[in-house]
């Protein structure tokens, strides 16, 4: 299993990193909250992340994204890009319709036609979206209902166990304690927080509500 330590270089090259997800590699990363994988917005790699992750069946993966302006074709309601421009980048989920089908089922929701997007403030996954030029697909880097990975060490070994030798590791160290990201519903009126995690709920109402116009 190839390994990118970033641990002692920061600036390395993600090049070849880049070309594996290109051609529909997986890989796992760091992020801003726990280690997660991915990889290109597809339907094959959303249903091999799905194996990683033990689900019986298919849940629909998030987007990381590079900023409002590489998924603008999404409907982006004011109150979606209220809270973007407040809480981005950061540990914010926002659900967001799609119903011409931009992006894939697997990442899109295929019976509600959504796709959940986060725009990441963690250098490396800032590094992998800007240079990829593309969405990153992303879910957390454990089988479903077993405790986050927060650590490259961990990561490794997870991957070990599994024989997932095809699935390029970026150890990024340890990670500091974090809540998972909120997640937002930005298709109904009113929205909803779906997930409270590291943005508290309050602060999400509260801007919620003066989007809304009814705080003063």
């Amino acid at each position: 299993m190839p390994v990118l330590d970033l641990t002692a270089a920061q600036e390395a090259d993600l090049a070849p990193v880049i070309a594996h997800i290109r051609g529909g590699g997986l890989v796992a990363y760091p992020t801003e909250t726990v280690y997660g994988i991915g990889g290109a917005c597809s339907i094959e790699v959303s249903a091999r992340v799905c194996e990683v992750k033990g689900r019986r069946e298919a849940k629909a993966l998030i987007a990381l994204i590079s900023g409002y302006e590489s998924v603008s074709a999404l409907q982006w309601t004011p109150c979606a890009k209220r809270l973007a421009s407040i809480f981005w980048p950061g540990p914010l989920t926002l659900v967001l319709g799609d119903p011409t089908g931009i992006f894939p089922d697997g990442v899109r929701n295929a019976e509600n036609k959504t796709v959940a997007v986060r725009m990441s403030p963690h250098s490396v996954v800032s590094r992998l979206v800007q240079e990829l030029g593309e969405p990153l697909t992303s879910t957390s880097l454990n089988r479903s209902g077993e405790p986050p990975i927060t650590t490259g060490a961990e990561a490794l070994d997870f991957l070990d166990q599994l024989k997932m030798s095809e699935v390029w590791l970026i150890d990024g160290g340890s990670l500091p304690p974090s809540a998972p990201s909120t997640i937002v519903d930005c298709t109904n009126n009113p929205q909803s927080v779906l997930r409270e995690g590291a943005i508290p709920a309050e602060l999400i109402r509260h801007a919620i509500e003066e989007i809304n116009g009814s705080v003063e």
